[in-house]
């Protein structure tokens, strides 16, 4: 290990740490553009030199190592007048525009210039002015912004290895530009869009939603595949507008996937299932919380055959307490996985849009959930399905339907006796399991429509009018019962799991 000091505080790191890194351990945030810690170090933009005792001028601290007894000043004088002429060499030719800038609010520049740039322009000549292009995608691309730190560039370059862009022209006239006949289609693209520390790379997806600081955010997980990536769910007036990774460098480092990414209108349906519904004979009628309940405890205890059908983007709370209703009646515990075509990000090891298309069958599979191509084959009359959340594409004759969901769907609906209504992922508290076996935390980030619960709350309560146990009403609850009774998940609990997860062990079959 390697000790040095660090605007007056001691600091031991392993060998080869870079100055910038080490000063992170101590919470001083040396000011960079071009840097990125999952990216390679390029030391084009020289906003993080350093003051460097012994050393003849000043270090840019993302490319120079710890040294044994080193001490270094990353706001003396002479660093902090170095850093405002680079700002103010930046500033040149950027516009002064972030009244209109969708990074306003979350834009490096702006926040540097603010802490450490010069209060006034000596610039007087007119600025630079290109005009703005499509980079095919979600990618839009404002060159007057630009400030060439070439994140965009080295991400498409060496993590996504697929380099169809580039710096062009040089000096004053340099401009991120592509390849002759390319744009920016891959599935891991918009990347470049977060990895810009200003506004050059703007997501046409969000583009005049809102403002950064009109969001509320809330930590979660994808739903886009069995990946896991974390991601950032942002709301503006209750209504889901973006989804952002967040890094875990266990499952997704810093990035997501275009389809993680727009995986995220469904949480906004309005076609939603708002109140509870009781058949009446005539077709499904407004019923209270106690009746629905009494309604679907009574129709489970009394068929002659169940069936519960899952969808595996329910959590793991949701889908233990549906285990132990189906143990309770009996019943056949079935899932069906959506798939889709695989998409690896060469760059980063085990990280991939999956071709299971849904977060939690891993989850699903360890409550004792059997993945089936056609859930309805060789049911008939007097058979009971509860379908949770899952979708149908047609229900044979004489089947009864317990929905326990988000919406209503037109296949179930003649079949439907009860419609007990739940929140989506966005709405509830929950985790999922990963293809790995990460259980990972995902917190509410909005409030769910008229008179929808949380799913945990509503089986728990049915689990319990059919005599199947007693669950308490919050998901950390749910989850230390999960835990209790699933060995895969011994140990485990919120305040361990974090917003990072834990590990369980998976079966040697689901590894393979």
């Amino acid at each position: 290990m390697v000790t040095l000091t660090i605007e007056g505080r001691e600091v031991i790191v392993a060998p080869g740490t870079s100055l910038l890194e080490a000063a992170k351990t101590v919470g001083v945030l040396v000011p960079h553009y071009c840097y990125h810690p999952s990216l390679p170090v390029a030391g084009v933009c020289r906003m993080c030199l350093v003051e460097v005792e012994k050393f003849p001028k000043l270090a840019p601290a993302c490319a120079t190592t710890v040294g044994e007894g080193q001490v270094v000043h990353v706001h003396s004088e002479k660093a902090r007048e170095a850093r405002k002429g680079v700002l103010e060499f930046l500033l040149i030719n950027h516009p002064l525009d972030c009244p209109i800038c969708d990074q306003a609010g979350e834009c490096e520049l702006q926040d540097y210039t603010f802490a450490e740039g010069r209060k006034d322009s000596r610039y007087m000549e007119p600025k630079r002015f290109n005009p703005m292009e499509d980079f095919g995608g979600d990618v839009v691309y404002v060159p007057n912004r630009c400030i060439l730190c070439t994140r965009c560039v080295r991400f498409m370059d060496v993590v996504a290895q697929d380099p169809v862009l580039c710096v062009a022209e040089r000096g004053d006239r340099a401009y991120i530009g592509k390849f002759e006949g390319q744009d920016l289609t891959s599935p891991w693209a918009s990347n470049v869009v977060d990895l810009c520390p200003v506004g050059a790379l703007l997501s046409k997806d969000f583009l005049n939603k809102a403002r950064a600081w009109e969001l509320d955010r809330a930590a979660s997980i994808c739903t886009g595949c069995s990946q896991g990536c974390n991601v950032m769910v942002e709301t503006r007036d209750g209504v889901v507008v973006r989804i952002r990774p967040r890094p875990n460098a266990a499952v997704n480092q810093h990035f997501a996937c275009e389809v993680g990414r727009m995986h995220y209108r469904w949480m906004n349906r309005r076609d939603r299932l708002e109140v509870p519904m009781v058949s009446d004979g005539q077709g499904l009628a407004l019923a209270t919380w106690d009746a629905a309940l009494t309604a679907a405890a009574s129709e489970i205890a009394s068929a002659g055959r169940v069936t519960v059908l899952a969808s595996p983007a329910l959590p793991n709370e949701a889908l233990f307490l549906l285990q132990r209703i189906g143990a309770h009646v009996g019943a056949s515990l079935v899932m069906t996985v959506p798939r889709g075509p695989e998409a690896p990000l060469p760059g980063v090891t085990d990280l991939a849009l999956r071709a299971e298309r849904a977060p939690n069958h891993t989850g699903a599979e360890l409550l004792g959930f059997t993945d089936v191509s056609s859930p309805m084959a060789g049911l008939g009359a007097n058979d009971l399905v509860i379908v949770a959340d899952a979708a149908v594409a047609s229900v044979p004759a004489g089947v009864r339907v317990i929905v326990v969901g988000t919406v209503l769907d037109a296949t179930l609906a003649g079949a439907t006796i009860v419609a007990l209504p739940v929140c989506n992922v966005a709405e509830e508290d929950g985790t999922f399991t990963n293809l790995r076996g990460r259980v990972q935390r995902f917190l509410q980030a909005k409030a769910p429509p008229v008179q929808a619960r949380p799913t945990y709350r509503v089986l728990g309560a049915l689990a319990e009018a059919l005599g199947a146990g007693a669950y308490p009403p919050l998901a950390a609850d749910v989850f230390a019962s999960l835990a209790a009774a699933v060995p895969a998940f011994a140990g485990l609990s919120y305040r361990g799991l974090g917003l990072q997860g834990a590990d369980v062990t998976l079966p040697a079959e689901a590894t393979t």
